[in-house]
């Protein structure tokens, strides 16, 4: 897990270098931090925004997949007998 952490912030970092050398922006150190900073907090609303959007997706897709595998499972099981008349009550009237 801490080796997926560490992965995940070196990929932030080639990142956000690269959007840096493509902005054609000559920074000093203060602004280059700052430019990091501001990156990494846009990256972030960027991605929270995708996630809900796909899990916004997934929920609207469930539905119809849960249909269709509780279809494809009934045809899979045998068919229950229908369930038996309940029995008549102890005290018939007469």
């Amino acid at each position: 897990m801490r080796q997926r952490e560490n992965l995940r912030r070196e990929t932030i970092k080639r990142e956000t270098e690269a959007a840096l050398g493509e902005s054609g922006l000559r920074l000093n150190p203060q602004e280059r931090a700052q430019f990091e900073s501001r990156y990494i907090q846009e990256r972030q609303k960027v991605e929270q925004a995708l996630r809900q959007q796909i899990e916004a997706e997934r929920q609207k897709e469930l539905p119809g997949l849960i249909q269709q595998l509780k279809k494809e499972f009934q045809i899979d099981q045998p068919v229950k007998s229908p369930a038996t008349k309940p029995a008549e009550s102890a005290n018939p009237k007469k």
